[in-house]
């Protein structure tokens, strides 16, 4: 068995590949780099001589080959590789006739715990769309605590508004849902300290990426100061990375993404590494369906899975974008038991929505300045 060739399908955000082989065996992934998906695009098509041809099976090989060749390497490279690495996966587990995680340790569980993402400009939207989370079986949510525009209050009303926002949410849902705030690398390393004990008594699971988590110096500084678990790793895309981050205790849970981080087989490694910190796996995943029914790949197969991101796949383009979706049944993904990744593309779709990735929209402060959305 070889690869034949390799199709690219551009959606908004979203870039999706297909691989096909001589044997009509078909695998499916995606890359992950969301401001840029045309730059991954650009990367695939590029590899496409050199993948044509090869065996699928050997997944490690061509991972390597890949990362390994060039001078320079970086989140595009590594995005590429793990829209390829996520469909070799799926062409080798269908060649098996198995589920992925049959092929790398076997299920640990039966189904998956989400988080749902809510939104809401006003406090009460939001805690609306708590109510909704819960009525439909989901037992943690995750919201952003900063209000749109940030970046024109100053310090005490974006950390009051802020702290007010997750107040309200957790006297909505009580002691029956987990609550994860996000900030999106919004505050200083003295906000977040500020904010964390404001907000201590209302027991969140988890602050995802209060502060730009470049330097893991800076991470480590920060969790050390307070009491509330941190999350961080969306933007990480190699192994080590992720191991710095954990020696240096910059992190409570980590969040790698299968798109980003080199696919299935190098997070299966992030996990790895994680476990024997004892730190948790919550793997990010804002895109596509494809995203998702990797992550429940992984999810099922590593024993310190916690939470999975979810942000609802029961909307136009998602529950278009492929055949069947992931069972969903009380807030969890059910674990697919059919062959490969458990999904198929609905390529007509595809074909006729391919569509321009989004311009760059930075947010701007008042003075003129560059601020992290």
């Amino acid at each position: 068995m070889h690869i034949e060739s390799l199709k690219t399908f551009l959606i908004g955000k979203w870039c999706l590949l297909e691989i096909q082989t001589n044997t009509g065996l078909v695998g499916v992934g995606e890359g992950g780099v969301h401001g840029l998906p045309q730059s991954v695009k650009a990367t695939l098509d590029s590899l496409e001589k050199f993948l044509v041809g090869k065996n699928p099976m050997e997944i490690e090989h061509i991972w390597q080959t890949i990362y390994r060749f060039a001078h320079f390497r970086g989140a595009v490279i590594t995005s590429a590789i793990s829209a390829i690495d996520i469909a070799l996966w799926d062409i080798k587990a269908k060649y098996f006739q198995v589920p992925i995680y049959e092929l790398i340790g076997g299920k640990t569980r039966n189904k998956t715990r989400l988080y749902m993402h809510i939104n809401g400009k006003t406090i009460d939207d939001l805690c609306n769309e708590a109510k909704k989370a819960m009525s439909k079986g989901f037992t943690a949510v995750r919201f952003e605590t900063t209000p749109d525009e940030y970046y024109n209050l100053n310090v005490d009303d974006k950390l009051t508004q802020s702290a007010e926002r997750v107040a309200a949410v957790r006297e909505t849902v009580g002691n029956d849902i987990d609550v994860c705030v996000e900030i999106h690398r919004r505050f200083s390393i003295p906000e977040t300290v500020t904010f964390a004990n404001m907000i201590q008594q209302y027991r969140p699971f988890f602050l995802e990426d209060p502060i730009i988590p470049d330097s893991l110096e800076s991470m480590a500084s920060l969790v050390n100061r307070i009491n509330i678990p941190v999350a961080t790793g969306e933007r990480f895309h190699t192994i080590y990375e992720f191991r710095e981050l954990l020696q240096m205790r910059g992190a409570d849970y980590i969040r790698p993404d299968l798109c980003l981080a080199g696919g299935i087989t190098n997070c299966k490694k992030i996990a790895a590494i994680a476990e024997s910190f004892n730190i948790g796996v919550i793997p990010h995943n804002p895109l596509s369906p494809i995203s998702t029914a990797a992550c429940v790949q992984l999810d099922a197969s590593i024993p310190n899975f916690i939470l999975q991101e979810y942000m609802g796949e029961a909307e136009p383009p998602k529950n278009k974008m492929v055949k069947a979706p992931l069972v969903l049944e009380n807030g969890y993904l059910i674990v697919p038991e059919t062959p490969g990744l458990g999904i198929e593309l609905n390529k007509e779709y595809l074909l006729k929505h391919e569509s321009a990735p989004p311009e760059i929209t930075t947010p701007m402060a008042p003075d003129g300045s560059v601020v992290d959305w």
